[in-house]
C-alpha cells in the first residue's frame, strides 16, 4: 500500500511526473514557437503549479491540469500578440494620398 502523504516515494513520483510534464511541454512550445517562448512558458507552468499549491493537499497532482492552464495563458497571449500585430498592420498599411498629388492642391499651384 502506498503512503496517503507526500513524503517518501510518493513524493518522488510526483516530481518524476511533474518533471515528465514540464519536459514534454517546453518541448512542444519549443517545436512550435522557439525557445525563448518555452522558457516563457515554462515559467507560466511553474506558476500555475505554484497555484495548486493552494489546493488541499492530496496524494496526487494533476500534471496534465497545470499544463493545460499554462497552454492556456500560452493561446491568450499569443492570439493577444497576433491581434496587435494585425491592429499594426491596418495603421500602416493604411494609403493616405500626399497632399502635393491631390489635383485641388496641384490646380491652385497652376494659376
Amino acid at each position: 500500500m502506498k503512503p496517503t502523504s507526500l513524503s517518501g516515494s510518493t513524493c518522488e513520483d510526483q516530481l518524476y511526473m511533474a518533471e515528465r510534464e514540464l519536459t514534454a511541454f517546453m518541448r512542444a512550445v519549443t517545436e512550435l514557437f522557439g525557445s525563448e517562448q518555452a522558457r516563457l512558458s515554462a515559467e507560466d507552468w511553474l506558476d500555475e503549479s505554484g497555484s495548486m499549491d493552494s489546493l488541499p493537499r492530496s496524494t496526487t497532482r494533476d500534471w496534465r491540469a497545470v499544463t493545460v492552464a499554462a497552454a492556456a495563458r500560452l493561446a491568450n497571449q499569443l492570439s493577444l500578440r497576433a491581434n496587435h500585430r494585425s491592429q499594426f498592420a491596418l495603421l500602416r498599411d493604411t494609403k493616405v494620398s500626399p497632399i502635393l498629388s491631390s489635383n485641388c492642391f496641384a490646380s491652385t499651384l497652376l494659376v
